[in-house]
């Protein structure tokens, strides 16, 4: 059975936490809460700051995967660029196309916007999720034969 994606809405806003909140339960962690999820995934849907795709195993079931993209222009790449973000799929639902098919909505999505680029981020130690972006022509960014590295900080830490 060919997985069911869509473009969530306000509609959805529950559906988007709740897997968001599993996700941060998987990941080991215990913040942000169900409640701050919740308010974050409403207002990322009213103000279009970003879209959450979901899939479910047919048209009309919950959805049990989700996936954030997040858009913006990049100076050197001339063009729109598109983020993918919190690709999560259900424990008991892996394994049934539904990453790989968020991951096709999600180049659609981007070309539709005019996106010049796609990129996305995933621990060098999950080989699963690797070799799912590979099959879609991901790969890790080489400059003069070093790889790139994702480095990040919290804002909140005032050093």
């Amino acid at each position: 059975m060919t997985p069911h994606v869509w473009r969530a809405n306000l509609l959805d806003a529950e559906y988007v936490a709740e897997l968001l909140v599993a996700f941060r339960d998987h990941l080991g962690r215990d913040w942000p809460s169900a409640n701050a999820f919740h308010a974050g995934v409403e207002r990322v849907l009213e103000r279009g700051e970003g879209e959450f795709l979901l899939s479910a195993p047919a048209a009309g079931l919950a959805p049990v995967a989700i996936c954030q993209l997040r858009y913006g222009f990049n100076l050197w790449r001339a063009g729109s660029e598109c983020v993918l973000e919190d690709l999560y799929v259900d424990g008991d639902h892996r394994r049934e196309g539904h990453g790989a098919a968020l991951v096709q909505a999600a180049l659609e999505r981007a070309r539709e916007r005019n996106c010049r680029w796609i990129e996305l981020d995933t621990h060098e130690d999950n080989a699963a999720a690797i070799a799912l972006y590979e099959r879609f022509g991901f790969h890790v960014g080489r400059a003069g034969g070093k790889r790139d590295v994702v480095l990040a900080r919290s804002l909140d830490d005032p050093r």
